[in-house]
């Protein structure tokens, strides 16, 4: 993939909107899951640790980890996103679609800064 030609002052603009969006995402996860120290990028919800409960309340202990590790997941990928993102602007290799190599429209990195693919890959 062919490095983009951004101009200085946008990309330091979108990094620091992603160094945001990072601490954003790493407070949100860690409000009800640890990050494993072994694995790179992966969290785990923490189960409710409720002892002597009766069955109602275990089933909606249950359900509500269930709704947190589907949360969990998808904070996950965004955050993994985030950093790579970052990664690529570290090496000189940000606003380049992954797909094509095309340069990634400044409107689409604007808001999603993240963002992989061009618009004509993204459909």
């Amino acid at each position: 993939m062919q490095a983009i030609k951004m101009d200085k002052q946008s990309v330091e603009k979108l990094k620091l909107k992603l160094q945001e969006e990072k601490n954003t995402l790493k407070k949100e996860l860690e409000s009800f899951a640890v990050q494993d120290k072994d694995i790179k990028h992966n969290w785990k919800a923490k189960y409710p640790n409720r002892e002597n409960g009766n069955m109602e309340e275990e089933a909606d202990e249950t359900q509500e980890y269930d709704a947190m590790v589907s949360l969990e997941q998808s904070l996950e990928l965004k955050l993994r996103d985030v950093d790579l993102a970052l990664e690529k602007i570290e090496k000189g290799q940000y606003g380049s679609c992954e797909k094509c190599g095309k340069e990634i429209e400044s409107d689409r990195l604007d808001a999603n800064p993240s963002a992989k693919l061009c618009m004509d890959c993204n459909k």
